[in-house]
């Protein structure tokens, strides 16, 4: 039998029942209440490079030409909070990055894109435009006794955004005017950290409770639909500063809530560089996928490393999770300011090689990634699944959380134990399976069989009779 356990700390719940009865129509049925993911920029499913944090204009364009140098692939560089002057939201550091136009066109011109880190909490600073417009308008939440909510964040001093107001979502979406940007381009797109939202000197590093919106309503009763407010005013403000180009913007968070993946994809936060927090990111992403949330995916090699009080990820670990990221939706390299420099040759030749050609394995199946977007956005099925939503009859399938299915045709099991340089595989189903690599064929027979998968190999199979574009 199975029992659960519900609670409401905040009066009645809906509680909503979808009836299937196929895995297919539950997507569908869940998409009908809280929609579906749009199909994403082709761009953002390539790989992106991130680190807290890149230092300047200088770093940025090293970092890029050694992509360029070594032929490896990459779409999108990302900038953390130290771009800013001062941890100011949209603004530049104008020492370390006195022309962010410039570098921005400059990346553009050779194809690629450049994300930078808005966060919702704002500087208390009466020099610093949008606190103070904001202040003037009355935009903040506010304490229990009516006073703007102060709370200490990267900037120190705080105030938050009511993102639960349409006033304030479309006051925020403005800040995302080039006239207000100063110093961004169509080419520059949004990332949105600690959305939670997150107070460090808060409980449970949040708000209090009996924090009140605008409409006069406690945190308690909106801090799962915050993060997923300020996405989507973040998402509507891309789309609203060039209404000619930006049709499809890119916005990733950290918060989100059913119905998040109307707006943007989601990462599910700050892993360490561990093994078992690459074992667990599997599960964590078909879950998320389940719940609609299909654009997801985790930081490559776990982010926090020496800064998180733990040791930065070796040659094996980063290839293994390195192979892994390559087959999930999103696919993100990240680092802690404290951890040793991660960029994919900073392992050595030998690794490099290796890693260059699990990324040219993912812009191999860009077409075929795109067109499961596709599938995503029509029908709301997950992009990335476990086995049993297309063999929902094979119980072998049900409780398979080390592999999973890219649409219909692609079947992969990441290596994600040290050492290990083999994979036992169970393959469903009574078509045969392709190895991707060497076209070896298996014929399902019910057991699993044992695949070897040396350091850069990643065990993926294509189903017999499909066709996968390359």
């Amino acid at each position: 039998s199975t029992s659960a356990y519900w609670m409401s700390e905040s009066g009645v719940m809906d509680v909503m029942l979808l009836p299937g009865p196929s895995p297919a129509r539950v997507f569908a049925q869940y998409a009908s209440l809280t929609g579906v993911t749009p199909l994403p920029p082709l761009f953002s499913l390539g790989y992106h490079q991130c680190r807290w944090n890149y230092n300047d204009e200088t770093d940025v364009r090293y970092v890029h030409g050694q992509f360029e140098q070594l032929d490896f692939p990459y779409d999108v560089l990302w900038l953390d909070i130290e771009h800013t002057d001062g941890k100011r939201y949209f603004t530049w550091d104008k020492f370390k990055f006195p022309s962010p136009e410039d570098l921005q066109e400059e990346l553009a011109s050779q194809g690629r894109k450049m994300v930078t880190i808005v966060d919702p909490h704002i500087k208390k600073d009466a020099g610093y435009p949008v606190y103070q417009e904001a202040h003037e308008k009355g935009l903040f939440i506010h304490t229990k006794d009516g006073k703007e909510f102060d709370g200490w964040c990267w900037p120190g001093a705080s105030a938050y955004l009511d993102f639960t107001s349409a006033e304030v979502r479309e006051w925020w979406a403005e800040r995302f005017g080039y006239d207000k940007y100063v110093g961004s381009t169509p080419n520059l797109y949004t990332w949105n950290d600690m959305n939670e939202p997150s107070v460090f000197n808060g409980p449970e590093v949040s708000m209090q409770k009996d924090a009140k919106s605008l409409a006069g309503i406690e945190h308690r009763e909106w801090h799962n639909l915050y993060g997923m407010y300020m996405q989507r005013a973040t998402a509507e403000g891309l789309l609203k500063r060039n209404k000619e180009q930006d049709k499809r913007p890119f916005v990733l968070s950290r918060a989100f809530y059913a119905g998040s993946q109307r707006w943007g994809a989601i990462w599910t936060g700050d892993n360490a560089c561990k093994w078992d927090h690459l074992v667990a990111s599997v599960p964590m992403l078909l879950a998320l996928g389940l719940c609609g949330i299909t654009f997801s995916g985790a930081d490559v090699g776990g982010f926090l490393g020496k800064g998180g009080g733990y040791g930065d990820p070796d040659h094996e670990l980063f290839t293994r999770w390195y192979e892994t990221g390559a087959y999930t939706p999103f696919f993100r390299g990240h680092a802690h300011h404290d951890s040793a420099r991660r960029e994919p040759w900073t392992f050595g030749d030998e690794t490099t090689a290796r890693l260059r050609e699990i990324a040219k394995e993912r812009y191999q199946l860009l077409a075929y990634w795109y067109t499961t977007f596709h599938v995503a956005e029509t029908t709301g099925t997950p992009t990335m699944v476990p086995l049993w939503v297309h063999y929902p009859t094979d119980v072998r399938t049900f409780d398979a959380e080390d592999q999973w299915l890219i649409g219909k045709d692609l079947l992969v099991h990441p290596v994600t134990a040290q050492g290990a340089v083999s994979a036992e595989v169970y393959l469903p189903g009574t078509e045969p399976w392709f190895g991707v690599r060497d076209g070896v064929r298996y014929t399902p027979d019910g057991g699993t069989v044992s695949v070897a998968a040396p350091l850069g190999t990643i065990p993926v199979f294509q189903r017999g009779g499909s066709i996968v574009p390359r």
